[in-house]
């Protein structure tokens, strides 16, 4: 059922943004095809920009523009985890903790890296979420999806899901679509064993991650070395990590450039980790994006190189990511 006017700082795990005009929580598939079924009615004499759709899983890697969103936001919660000879099947609206759990109960390895990782399982896969050298491309083999338009459901392979770096069919051919559940191949394993790899990874984020502010992950991508001189490489080659590939994390670019601590109004590069920007407690999104403007800058000021945004911008009726 569609409601109005609804605090967008609610569902952000930044804690800022406006109020999206119109909102829908669905739990099914059914929820979600009667609830757009609505919106299309609701919205047909809507002037264009505030008929734009937007996807909500977790709220951690998107910023809401002040203003709020004009269309209407459909927040995700469809779960749900069965599985049947390590073959898992997940809902897209599943926490990435609650699967991980899953993982533990049942004994199925392959997902460890992800010990800690914030949002959904849907918004996972649409930015191809990765760490400790795991991706979730390692281990997905299928995706269904609902087209927003058209309300027909795509399945789709691995392969056909365009998984790159922090990349998907489903940020760029795919956009008019809602991720609905996904399949993934995991292999039985030792119970205390992924118990234990699952741990260390939550207790490495929670030492070196600024969890106690408000956030929204990481903010930029990390730089393929690639990009760098070879001059420059001599004194950041001792920086380099994999990515999976070989890169230079934005957030050393940052502490390099001196930025540790940078404020504006209420948000702050955090000094625990640079490549976080952190709420103070009534940050809004116009000082983020200051921020972000500012850090982007000076790091190619000092290293000639574009930092890239890991994470969406909505502002009012456009999606820009």
């Amino acid at each position: 059922m569609l409601k109005q006017n609804v605090s967008l700082k609610d569902y952000s795990n930044y804690k800022i943004g406006g109020n999206a005009a119109y909102f829908l929580e669905v739990f099914s598939r059914k929820d979600l095809i009667d609830g757009l079924k609505e919106w299309y009615e609701v919205s047909l004499d809507f002037p264009k920009n505030k008929t734009q759709i937007f996807v909500l899983g977790g709220g951690t890697n998107v910023l809401f523009s002040d203003d709020g969103f004009y269309g209407l936001v459909i927040k995700n919660s469809i779960k749900g985890i069965e599985v049947k000879n390590n073959i898992v099947i997940v809902g897209a609206g599943e926490s990435i903790s609650s699967f991980l759990d899953f993982c533990i109960k049942h004994s199925l390895s392959g997902f460890e890296w992800a010990g800690g990782l914030p949002g959904t399982v849907g918004g996972a896969i649409r930015g191809n979420a990765g760490a400790f050298n795991g991706e979730i491309k390692d281990t997905l083999v299928e995706v269904e999806s609902l087209n927003l338009k058209t309300l027909k459901t795509i399945k789709r392979s691995n392969k056909n899901c365009e998984l790159l770096y922090r990349n998907s069919v489903f940020k760029n051919n795919a956009k008019d679509e809602i991720i609905i559940s996904a399949v993934f191949n995991l292999s039985s394993g030792n119970r205390k064993d992924i118990e234990n790899k699952i741990r260390e990874r939550v207790e490495h984020r929670n030492l070196k991650h600024p969890l106690e502010y408000p956030n929204i992950g990481s903010i930029f991508k990390n730089v393929p070395i690639e990009k760098f001189l070879d001059i420059q490489m001599k004194s950041l080659s001792q920086y380099i990590k994999n990515d999976p590939f070989s890169v230079i994390p934005a957030a050393k670019l940052i502490f390099l450039a001196g930025l540790k601590g940078e404020r504006v109004g209420d948000v702050m590069v955090s000094p625990k980790h640079t490549n976080f920007i952190v709420n103070m407690g009534n940050g809004k999104a116009s000082e983020v994006k200051r921020l972000i403007g500012f850090i982007k800058e000076r790091v190619k000021e000092e290293f000639n190189v574009e930092l890239e945004e890991e994470i969406m911008y909505v502002n009012g009726g456009d999606l820009n990511g």
